[in-house]
């Protein structure tokens, strides 16, 4: 029996705001006969007519439920922000193998928080905190630019005591949350202040060189 390789499209859909989902992306969406991915996400795409699968945040799940939809249909999956930036698309390309994954690259957060402050972010640093604290980061004391995707509270402690400890006064620092939508929040806070703040779950905190932005 002919075994058909089916395919997996992974698409990036931006930080959040349906104005930031490109139209190569909304292209792939509109070719898809099944979707899969968080609801906010789906939400993005509602005049799609696909199948829709709503996952939630445990990823043996959601790959589980790729691996069955593929035995009878193409799958596109929809991600948070660029697939290339600690994204779910890394483990599914892990699972099921490049040759079978079409990628849709989309805007990040980390390029959102950017254009905030009005900076390049070529030479930047980026860590993510999101799920645990990372190990310490050398490299991080001598980097003029770092972006943090953060949202948990332990996350700020981190920074504060692992990132910021010793040149904090030579920084700014910005906290934003929720990039795009109707309620972004972009706050410059104090180095103190950090450890201090409750932030929701789609929060970015950039570190610059003071000289850079005064």
């Amino acid at each position: 029996m002919e075994v058909i390789d089916r395919t997996i499209t992974i698409v990036g859909c931006g930080p959040g705001s349906v104005d930031y989902v490109t139209g190569a992306a909304e292209n792939a969406v509109d070719r898809a006969e099944v979707l899969v991915g968080a609801q906010r996400l789906l939400d993005l795409f509602q005049n799609s007519s696909a199948e829709r699968v709503v996952v939630g945040g445990g990823i043996s799940e959601v790959l589980e439920e790729i691996e069955n939809r593929l035995s009878a249909t193409s799958v596109t999956i929809l991600v948070t922000g660029d697939p290339g930036l600690f994204s779910l698309a890394k483990l599914v390309i892990e699972r099921f193998g490049r040759d079978r994954c079409r990628i849709i690259p989309g805007i990040s957060s980390v390029q959102a928080a950017f254009a905030q402050i009005g900076l390049d972010w070529a030479d930047a640093k980026i860590v993510s905190t999101h799920k645990q604290d990372p190990e310490p980061h050398p490299s991080l004391r001598s980097a003029e630019k770092i972006a943090i995707l953060a949202g948990r509270k332990p996350s700020l402690k981190w920074i504060a005591d692992h990132v910021l400890a010793d040149f904090a006064d030579d920084r700014r620092i910005f906290v934003m949350e929720n990039l795009t939508l109707d309620d972004e929040t972009i706050r410059e806070v104090r180095h103190d202040e950090l450890s201090t703040l409750n932030v929701g779950p789609n929060t970015v905190v950039v570190i610059v060189k003071r000289s850079l932005i005064e």
